[in-house]
């Protein structure tokens, strides 16, 4: 049972063997790491050491509200950091500053210019610092790495002053190009605009008086035309009814002269008159029982009667001079020729009335063709209205769109015009040096105390290597179930080692070495971590 339990226990993890090994093994363990962490602590202070400086430059908001002045460069601050970036590290820029502090030039061979512009990228450090509750942008840290902590110092400010010397360049450029471009738009928009006004004043010039604008005054004038157009006939037809009564009044007139006398010398034609007069009366009472006096016919009629009674006091007023006259020449004995009373007054008075009131119809008839005339113009004019009102909204629509983009291109080019302002003054959204880079007291690489810590490690594995392969390479049994797992075969009886004193001594010292040996190592590594920590 007790064969069965040990072999049972020599498949699994067997710490008596580990132990006896490491006993064995402890100085051939201890030398290699000791010299592996060693050589790795000395490569550390062989590296080339650099001093890295670095400045902290903050993006400040614009010092004016964008409610008051908006900004015309882009707001994408990566987008422009990156940009700013390639201008900043070209090789132009980093052969200046290569050339100012003669870097990559001591104790190396001869580099170009393109191996000095490449390494001094890689010695450049640029990380954004971002706002975590807004995810914005808010600064970003330059550092540049050096051999010399002072050059690390001065070209981390000089590649600062760079970065916010472009900055404004590049926003102040932008700015101006934004500008300069409205200002380009908006010539155009005024010369659109120039060209749509000047449709817009031929179309209305070609179409004075059938505008949509003057339909109302259209519509007021055709109204007053036909108004007009009315009180002109109604004027004709009392003129040709006034010529019709000229013309029966001179008949009539022909007529007593023509008559034969009473025996007392009085003419029959007063009777006709008499009779015209009563009848003009009788058509005044019908009309006034019908209209009022102001009109038109009933003011003809009117002036009709006082006529006739006028010319009929100048035909009684005559006949009576007629039949004085007649005694006369019969005392007298004179006679007088009848032809003589043929061009009397009142005759040559209605003729010459007659003929003022033809007169008067031949002017009543052209002021009314040219009244029809301008009616048939008006006419046309309010029946062109709806065809012209379309085809000028869409001239106005033009113009319309091309007032807007106007109006807004002249904002938008003020607007530019002020932000361009604003960035001239630096007053925009500017970099500002929050923290200037500081001389470095410690070089930031080599990390000896990381060295240190990786040199222990390839200690421990190098001497976990070297006892490894001393086990493999040593066919040595050292214990006893070494030899029972070979033989195969019961043990009967054990010789106990025997041991002098001097092979304890011998031992013992051994063992002290052992620990001092291992004391001293580890004070070594101790100490060498300590200076590494402490010199950086």
């Amino acid at each position: 049972m007790t064969e069965i339990a040990e072999e049972q226990n020599s498949g699994g993890f067997d710490l008596q063997r580990y132990l006896n090994i490491a006993q064995r093994r402890h100085l051939q363990f201890l030398i290699p790491a000791f010299l592996g962490w060693l050589l790795v602590w000395a490569v550390s202070w062989v590296l080339p050491v650099k001093y890295k400086s670095g400045t902290m430059i903050l993006v400040e908001e614009p010092t004016m509200p964008k409610n008051y002045i908006t900004p015309n460069v882009s707001d994408d601050l990566q987008q422009r950091l990156q940009s700013i970036k390639q201008q900043v590290l070209s090789r132009t820029r980093l052969l200046l500053i290569i050339d100012k502090y003669q870097l990559y030039s001591r104790g190396r061979r001869h580099l170009t210019p393109d191996e000095k512009v490449a390494m001094m990228g890689q010695d450049i450090d640029i990380e954004l610092v971002q706002d975590a509750s807004r995810e914005q942008i808010n600064g970003f840290q330059i550092s540049y790495s050096a051999q010399q902590p002072q050059i690390a110092q001065q070209v981390a400010n000089d590649l600062a002053a760079l970065f916010i010397n472009e900055n404004g360049r590049v926003r102040l450029e932008e700015s101006e190009d934004t500008t300069r471009f409205l200002q380009d738009q908006l010539e155009k928009a005024r010369g659109l605009l120039s060209e749509q006004e000047a449709k817009v004043r031929t179309f209305q010039s070609a179409h004075e008086g059938a505008l949509p604008s003057q339909q109302a005054s259209n519509l007021t004038i055709l109204a007053g035309l036909q108004t007009q157009l009315e009180s002109e006939q109604d004027a004709l037809n009392a003129a040709k009814q006034q010529r019709s009564f000229y013309q029966t009044e001179i008949e009539q007139l022909r007529t007593v002269r023509a008559t034969a006398h009473t025996p007392d010398g009085a003419p029959t034609g007063l009777a006709a008159i008499d009779e015209q007069l009563d009848k003009l009366r009788s058509n005044l009472a019908d009309l006034s029982s019908r209209y009022t006096d102001n009109y038109p016919d009933v003011l003809s009629l009117k002036e009709q009667i006082a006529k006739t009674e006028k010319m009929r006091d100048a035909l009684a007023a005559q006949l009576k001079a007629k039949g004085s006259g007649a005694q006369q020449n019969s005392a007298g004995g004179d006679a007088t020729d009848p032809e003589d009373l043929s061009a009397s007054a009142p005759l040559l008075q209605l003729k010459g009335q007659l003929k003022a009131n033809q007169l008067e119809i031949a002017n009543r008839e052209q002021a009314i063709s040219a009244l029809k005339v301008k009616i048939n113009d008006y006419q046309a004019r309010l029946n062109e209205e709806p065809a012209i009102e379309q085809q000028l909204l869409e001239l106005n629509r033009g113009y319309d769109q091309s007032k807007h983009d106007y109006d807004e291109l002249l904002k938008k080019k003020n607007d530019s015009q002020m932000a361009t302002s604003m960035e001239r003054l630096q007053e925009g959204e500017r970099f500002t040096v929050l923290d200037p880079a500081s001389l470095p007291l410690k070089p930031a690489s080599p990390n000896r105390l990381k060295l240190c810590g990786i040199g222990l490690g390839v200690g421990l594995a190098l001497g976990l290597a070297v006892v490894a392969g001393l086990e493999f390479l040593d066919d040595r049994m050292h214990s006893e179930r070494e030899i029972k797992s070979m033989l195969q075969l019961p043990v009967l009886s054990e010789i106990p080692e025997v041991t002098s004193s001097t092979d304890e001594r011998s031992i013992k010292n051994r063992m002290l070495l052992r620990w001092a040996l291992t004391a001293v190592a580890v004070f070594a590594v101790m100490a060498g971590s300590a200076v590494s920590y402490l010199r950086g």
